[in-house]
Order: structure tokens, then sequence, then C-alpha cells
């Protein structure tokens, strides 16, 4: 595998475990109040966007390769250029539903 895409995927693969770390025993409740816990989570999401864009820019088919990796980039796109529409409910959503499917197409990946 190309040298540059493992390390893509090796800071998208750590945005996803910072993600799931720094929510890790919270409920929504608690993350919805706590901004900074917001903040560094919007963050993370951003740098998964940002690896995985890296990736398609790269090769196209082993981006296509992972699962989810379409949506994480629009909503990279969505944080960080339309900050004022990002609603907590549809963050903890993507959270809840998609982080794990995602971390785990990307282990696969770089197996």
């Amino acid at each position: 595998m190309d040298e540059k895409i493992l390390k893509y995927s090796y800071d998208a693969l750590q945005a996803v475990e910072k993600i799931k770390r720094f929510v890790e025993g919270k409920t929504f409740e608690e993350y919805d109040k706590d901004d900074f816990l917001c903040s560094a989570v919007e963050r993370q999401f951003e740098i998964l966007g940002e690896a995985l864009n890296n990736i398609k820019k790269i090769d196209e088919e082993i981006f296509n390769s992972i699962g989810g990796s379409r949506g994480a980039i629009s909503f990279r796109n969505i944080l960080a250029h339309g900050y004022d529409m990002v609603d907590n409910v549809i963050v903890w959503g993507i959270i809840e539903r998609d982080l794990s499917k995602l971390k785990h197409s990307i282990e696969k990946l770089m197996e």
C-alpha cells in the first residue's frame, strides 16, 4: 500500500478512536451541554474527513473500499463550512450509528 495512504488511514483511525474515547460513558444530554466536548469531537470529525479526502485524491479505488467515507467527507465539509448548521443530535447519531462501522472499514484497509 502507498505510504501516504497508510499515513492518512492511520490519521483517520486515530480521529475515530479519539471521538470514541471523548464520548465514552457520556450521554447525549452531557454531550449537548458541553461546548468543549462538542468542539473536540467536531475537530476530530474534520480530521477524519480530511484524511479520507486525501486518500481519495491518491487512489479512488482504495477510497471506495472504505464504507462511509463519502459521508465522512460530506460531514467534514458541513462542519468546516456550515458550522452554523451543525446539530448536536445529528453528530451524536453519527457517533452511535456510523463510527464503529467506519472504524472497522479503516482497520480492514490497514491489514
